[in-house]
């Protein structure tokens, strides 16, 4: 499975949740296969779902599903152990590890060589987190769901993108009914 395919499994179980997600062909992916006003397309500022994610969750009750790529976590690495000390039971990150930068043309990233994220996230704290195969990612994201605790998880798949159109949707405009479905 590639990370589309893993979209389109979960694409249900996201629906109506906060969802922030990853910059670039991820959030293009989501975008064309279910659209939603709960969802934040990250359009800029690679390595910060997960940061902006957290932060949401520390100021509301809402749970938080943040899907981020094994290229923007190692990017901002940091968050990893931010996420540790900051505990938010409605906080999920989903971290699909294709083992490449897929925005840029699929440069292999050092997670999907010798660098595991789940003992990274493990070693920086993370109480809970669960490596799981493509195929099981619906599972264990509807179980975190149910569990309400903060959960990190790390799913691997295979590198490869879906064509995807571009996001048109101006920022504001996507800001401004992720905001409204926040409030409401």
């Amino acid at each position: 499975m590639i990370r589309s395919e893993i979209l389109k499994e979960i694409a249900p179980i996201l629906r109506d949740e906060l969802v922030v997600c990853n910059i670039g062909i991820p959030s293009q992916e989501l975008h064309a296969i279910d659209d939603q006003p709960s969802n934040f397309y990250m359009l800029g500022t690679m390595g910060l779902a997960s940061s902006i994610g957290l932060g949401l969750a520390l100021v509301q009750p809402k749970p938080v599903i943040v899907i981020d790529g094994d290229g923007s976590v190692l990017t901002n690495l940091g968050t990893l152990p931010t996420i540790a000390n900051n505990v938010a039971d409605n906080y999920i990150l989903l971290i699909i590890d294709n083992g490449s930068y897929g925005s840029t043309g699929d440069q292999p990233t050092y997670a999907g060589r010798k660098t595991s994220l789940a003992k990274v996230a493990e070693a920086c704290g993370c109480e809970r987190v669960i490596e799981c195969s493509a195929e099981d990612t619906g599972r264990v994201l509807q179980e975190a769901l149910e569990a309400r605790k903060m959960t990190v998880i790390v799913s691997k798949c295979e590198s490869g993108n879906a064509k995807m159109p571009v996001i048109t949707m101006d920022p504001v405009v996507i800001r401004d009914r992720f905001m409204k479905t926040v409030e409401a």
